[in-house]
């Protein structure tokens, strides 16, 4: 394979200028830029699928970032967005961000400087002042999960307020009115929404809204399980636990487990997201059954036709979750333990 000053020599121009060909071929004038694309194929300087992708400007490969990989709900949808590029002939690059805004703003420089086709992202924050040269650079986006406050960008997301309103209202309906509800990140869109819908479900049930039952935290075990503790060592126990994601639901099992109590004798347990051990764990854990699957396959077609079509006018879907009812939810005895 020949060498990068070998292109550049036989193109007549820098090693520079043949570098940002490949990373930001958008500032290099259209007829040089061809010339160092015919040179680069002719001394096979890339294999010839990626030199004929340059030739095209458009890379075969996609960008994925999720916020936390280990979580079942993004690595349903993850798996739903390579069905769709695998469909197309297209690879994925997955990134984790860890919910940690700078290393999700280096990913995106480094799938920027990759030429990836499109990219599908997980937004860690919600500025669009965040994501605005992404915006303009032109590569097609689509954010999934939670919004970008201002961004005229595809979306797919879920409809936090009615099932969390679902959730909510379920539980009252069985005889639960004191109820903990932990709600995942207070800055995302995705947690305020819910606790929209949590209010709203306790107002038409009129019972008062307690903000001291009501927590937002990073979406994990360890987290959940050390506010769990600490609220449950106080003398009145809540009559229920509503977690934003299956990871806080693990976290909320262990400090119940901790505790000696019982689901749903002592204390009823709910949240959102469907997993392979939710029907399995206790009596069973009761769900809103998030459309994993169909927000990840969405969020691909949606980016292949921006690919297709640039001037394609952006859409924002939103997609409708499911009650599963299980045994963590049974209708409530007249009494519950308090401490």
């Amino acid at each position: 394979m020949s060498s990068i000053k070998e292109v550049a020599l036989k193109a007549g121009v820098s090693v520079a200028t043949v570098s940002r060909v490949f990373s930001h071929p958008e500032r290099v004038r259209p007829e040089l830029r061809q010339k160092v694309l015919d040179v680069v194929e002719e001394l096979g300087y890339r294999p010839n699928r990626i030199a004929s992708s340059l030739r095209k400007l458009q890379s075969r490969t996609i960008g994925v970032l999720v916020s936390d990989i280990r979580n079942p709900y993004f690595t349903a949808i993850t798996r739903a967005i390579e069905d769709i590029a695998n469909a197309k002939e297209m690879s994925v690059f997955l990134c984790n961000t860890d919910e940690d805004p700078a290393k999700e703003q280096l990913y995106l420089k480094t799938l920027l400087d990759e030429n990836v086709a499109g990219i599908i992202v997980s937004p860690t924050q919600e500025s669009l002042k965040a994501y605005q040269p992404f915006v303009n650079s032109g590569t097609p986006l689509v954010i999934i999960d939670r919004r970008i406050e201002g961004a005229s960008v595809n979306c797919v997301v879920c409809d936090n307020i009615q099932t969390a309103y679902t959730l909510t209202s379920h539980l009252i309906e069985n005889g639960y009115k004191k109820i903990a509800a932990i709600l995942g990140l207070q800055n995302s869109s995705t947690g305020r929404e819910r606790l929209q819908g949590h209010k709203m479900a306790l107002s038409d049930h009129n019972i008062k809204f307690d903000p001291a039952l009501v927590t937002f935290l990073p979406p994990r075990e360890t987290e959940a399980e050390e506010y769990l503790t600490r609220l449950l060592s106080t003398k009145s126990l809540p009559d229920a636990i509503l977690t934003g994601n299956s990871r806080l639901t693990i976290g909320a099992l262990n400090a119940l487990r901790a505790a000696n109590l019982t689901i749903p004798q002592d204390i009823a347990l709910c949240g959102f997201d469907e997993t392979v051990w939710t029907p399995h764990v206790g009596p069973g854990i009761t769900v809103i059954s998030q459309p994993t699957y169909d927000i990840g396959a969405t969020a691909g077609d949606l980016l292949f036709q921006a690919i297709d079509q640039a001037n394609r006018p952006t859409r924002e879907v939103i997609l409708k979750g499911h009650l599963i009812k299980r045994g963590s939810t049974l209708p409530r005895r007249s009494s519950t333990p308090t401490r």
